[in-house]
This record gives structure tokens, sequence and C-alpha cells, in this order.
């Protein structure tokens, strides 16, 4: 791709999140951290977008934080492309919104997504880990992503939804496809057929309500009038894929890292009440996503011209191992109280963070207190997938039966 005129040469660079190649190393010590050592605090990748063109890296936490709180400059409107995909023009619901409309409707979501609601969900959380975890526990052995790691999350929001479970393995399917193919006829054919499965399943819930989300998005208003058919649409379609990729994948890289790490292991073990910090101090060091913004006007950004329509690549796995926001970045320390921006920041901060939480907290403790000891398969190198989401693509354990 064309360097636009107004990139200087120096600050073309290539970014290991533009990669999109399955790894098997520690990217976040051997190509993450390197970046705050090599590199600029901003800098142009011409690759860096999903498509494969080109756009700003920011990867300084502080630096990162501007641009969240600034909605108005830097817009996340149509950055998940889902929509423009098939040729349309609906947004992620609340996630794709700005200025008062996204205020307005995360006035009406916040508190359906509460810390105390999200800890009324305890039991079902625990139930669904728990089917999972019995159908390997006596084996002495798993791979752990597709043993729990992207049924688990999946299971969850069916139940959200009130959805059959039966349809698990149809909505893995259509996630593996909208979220991992480079195939764009596939991306385009999954895309269709999940919309057309949730509108159906909003229909539904139009003509016999439920005790669900989806029949809640039905009451809600924006202005005085009930959300149009987009917005409920946009908001299921925003869950769907807000918070399936995204636990799977801070699940399979928690597991990774006590499977390497028998003495923090056995530190959760004896001290439970530790695993709430553990899990905010993983999902730092740990953080996965890259998310994107457009700039709506010509600006300066760190001593950078922008240009309107400008696009810019928020990578929380860069900004995990900033040496300017938390000493030795690459220790991890289960007794750091990090403020990351694993779920984001200011007012576009993950709407589901507080069930992700209880999701990432619940598995973990359930696993450590259903199984021994386990550690990483000696003959099975670990295949990490390097690119917008960095994941484990399988994750083979071993512990004693």
């Amino acid at each position: 791709m064309v360097t636009p005129a107004h990139v200087p040469d120096a600050l073309v660079m290539d970014c290991p999140i533009a990669e999109r190649r399955v790894v098997f190393e520690n990217v976040f010590e051997t190509r993450i951290t390197p970046e705050h050592h090599t590199k600029p605090p901003v800098y142009w990748c011409p690759d860096i977008y999903p498509d494969a063109t080109g756009g700003w890296v920011v990867r300084r936490v502080e630096d990162l934080k501007q641009i969240y709180a600034d909605d108005e400059l830097f817009t996340k409107k149509g950055f998940s492309g889902f929509s423009a995909m098939i040729g349309e023009t609906w947004n992620l619901v609340p996630t794709e919104l700005t200025g008062d409309t996204h205020k307005k409707v995360r006035k009406v979501l916040n508190p359906v997504f509460a810390p105390q609601k999200m800890f009324a969900l305890d039991d079902v959380v625990r139930a669904r880990a728990m089917e999972l975890i019995a159908a390997f526990k006596d084996r002495g052995h798993c791979e752990f992503v597709s043993a729990f790691a992207v049924s688990f999350p999946v299971s969850i929001f069916l139940d959200l939804f009130g959805l059959p479970q039966a349809q698990t393995a149809q909505f893995l399917a259509w996630e593996q496809d909208l979220l991992h193919s480079t195939d764009m006829a596939l991306r385009i054919k999954a895309t269709h057929e999940a919309k057309a499965y949730l509108l159906a399943a909003i229909e539904q819930r139009r003509h016999a309500p439920t005790d669900d989300l989806l029949t809640y998005a039905l009451s809600y208003e924006l202005d005085g009038e009930p959300w149009s058919n987009d917005m409920v649409f946009g908001y299921a379609w925003n869950l769907f894929v807000g918070g399936l990729d995204t636990v799977t994948a801070n699940l399979g890289l928690h597991i990774w890292h006590l499977a390497r790490h028998p003495d923090q292991q056995a530190e959760l073990r004896a001290d439970p009440s530790k695993l709430t910090l553990a899990i905010e101090e993983m999902m730092r060091a740990y953080a996965a996503v890259t998310t994107y913004r457009t700039v709506t006007r010509d600006t300066k950004f760190c001593g950078v011209a922008m240009k309107a329509g400008d696009r810019i690549a928020m990578s929380t796995a860069i900004s995990a191992r900033d040496p300017d926001a938390w000493p030795a970045p690459d220790t991890i320390d289960f007794d750091r109280k990090p403020a990351h921006l694993a779920m984001g920041s200011s007012s576009h901060r993950c709407l589901g963070m507080h069930l992700a939480r209880r999701e990432l907290i619940i598995a973990t403790e359930l696993l450590l207190a259903e199984l021994p000891e386990f550690t990483l398969d000696p003959d099975k190198p670990v295949p990490l997938w390097l690119g917008n989401i960095i994941q484990c693509k399988e994750l083979p354990l071993v512990w004693a039966a």
C-alpha cells in the first residue's frame, strides 16, 4: 500500500500485531516488549488494519487514554466493518455509537451490566463451567481451548439471550468464520446467517416476551422513542461478537501463564482470596485485543500530524508492557493493583467488563479447585495467534489423573 504523503518516512515501521500468523513463542516477551524500546510513541504501520491497510499505532498507556476520552476526534463509528461487509449501515450498540447518543444508551445499559447484576449470575456461570470441567477432569489431560475456553463464554451468552444450549456448536462456527477466517465469502455468509438467527429471536420476543436480554432491549428508549430495529439488532450483535472471543483469549492466556508458573499456581491454590487481583494482573500482562479509531479532522497528536480519515490501532497488548505505566511490566505480580486498559477506558470502557471478570474469576477458581497441578504437555508446543486478538490456538495441558 502507498504510504500517505503526510506520513514521514521515518515513522513507517512494521508492527507485530499486523503479522496475523501462528507463532510458537511468548510473543509478549519476544515481540511486544521490544515495541517500547525500539519504537517512537506513535508510528505508521502500512498493514495494521484488518484489511491490511495502514494506520497509526499508539503504544503508550497515557496517550491511549487521551484517545479513549475523545470520541469526537477519534471515533469508533464503523470500526468493526460487520455491517459494511454485507452492504448495510447498522452500528454495534453501544460500541460504535458516539457523542450524546452513546452517553444516553450507556445510561440505559450500565445498570443492566452493573456489578451486582453480574454477581447475581454466579450460579449460572459456575454451573456452565462445572459442566465443561467434568468432561475432562478425570482424563489427566485436555486441549484447554477446545475443551473449555471457546465453549464457556458462548454458553453464558446463550443463557443471557434465552437461546438453547443446543445452538452452541452453531454459534461457535459463526464466531470462527466471522472473527478468524480470511475467506471473505465465509465471513459474509456467517454474518448473514447469524444475523438472520438473531433477528428471528428478536421477533419471537416481540410476540412472546421472556426474562432475557433480548426481551429487555425491546423496552429500551432513546429520546422518548423505542429503540429502532437496527438498534436492537446492533445491541444483540455487539454482545455476540464482543463477549466471546475476548473471554476465550483471556482464559487461554491466563491458564497458559499458570501452567508455566507452578509457583503462582500454588500461590492461588493456597490462598484463593488472591484470585481477584491475580486476574486483574493477568488481564494487564496478557491484554490481547487491538481496537481501532478513525480521526475525524486534521490534528496533531504526540507531535505527529494526522489527517481526517486516518485510522489508529489501539493495542491493549502493546500498552500492557509500557514501562512508563508500570514498574517491571514484564513481571507478573499478583500483589500489583494495575489500572490497565484491557477493558478500555473512559466512556467506552467495555459494557460487559463485570461479566467478563466474573467469568474469568469463577472459571479459574473452579479449574484450580477441580484439577491438581497442571502443566503444559511437554510433547505439544503451544501455537499462539499473533494478530489483533492474541490468543492460544491450542493449549495442551496435563495433570496427574
